[in-house]
């Protein structure tokens, strides 16, 4: 298949994401390649029906507050799936002593 014939879904970003995207990015120049992945991957398959893909709905966490994340290195992208539109809510990286 044609690149992007498979995708069903539309990505879309909230303010908040792209306020919190842009001061992560100028610290973080590899966040952009990272980014992109992400984006593919949600527009194909955001509930992750397939497995391929680094995503944990959360649990305890409501639609409209970001309740699927996905990991990308060291970062974290959390968004909600209304209808055939994934909507970015947060953006963050992972602290180092979490482990």
């Amino acid at each position: 298949a044609a690149p992007g014939a498979m995708s069903g879904f539309r990505v879309l970003t909230t303010s908040r994401f792209d306020r919190e995207f842009r001061k992560l990015a100028a610290q973080h120049p590899r966040l952009r390649e990272g980014f992109r992945e992400i984006v593919e991957a949600l527009a194909e398959d955001p509930y992750n029906r397939s497995g391929r893909f680094p995503i944990k709905k959360l649990h305890g966490v409501v639609a409209g507050e970001g309740e699927y994340r996905i990991r990308a290195g060291r970062f974290r992208f959390r968004y909600d799936v209304e209808g055939r539109r994934v909507y970015l809510k947060a953006c963050s990286p992972r602290r180092e002593d979490t482990y």
